[in-house]
């Protein structure tokens, strides 16, 4: 079969095991840019590099132009969490 047809095949088995209770999916709640940067007492200019980004890209994030997703909704939730361990990682060299 090809890769294509395993992948769905893989795809629908998992879906198939989180209906009936055997895997349960992860469910993330919605992070607040604005929230998260708050929090960590770290202003808009702070925050872009922190996020891998530009200024004007990071606030269309807050100004809700712009989605965040992925990696970086994941980064933003540890960054909610643990900030300074953010902080040193990324800023610290």
């Amino acid at each position: 079969m090809s890769t294509f047809g395993d992948d769905l095949i893989q795809s629908l088995n998992e879906a198939l095991a989180r209906a009936k209770g055997d895997d349960p999916a992860i469910l993330h709640t919605v992070v607040t840019p604005r929230e998260v940067r708050k929090q960590a007492n770290l202003t808009q200019t702070q925050m872009a590099p922190l996020m891998g980004m530009s200024l004007s890209g990071y606030r269309k994030w807050e100004q809700g132009t712009r989605r965040v997703s992925g990696p970086a909704a994941t980064l933003l939730r540890v960054l909610e969490r643990e900030p300074e361990a953010v902080k040193r990682a990324l800023l610290d060299s």
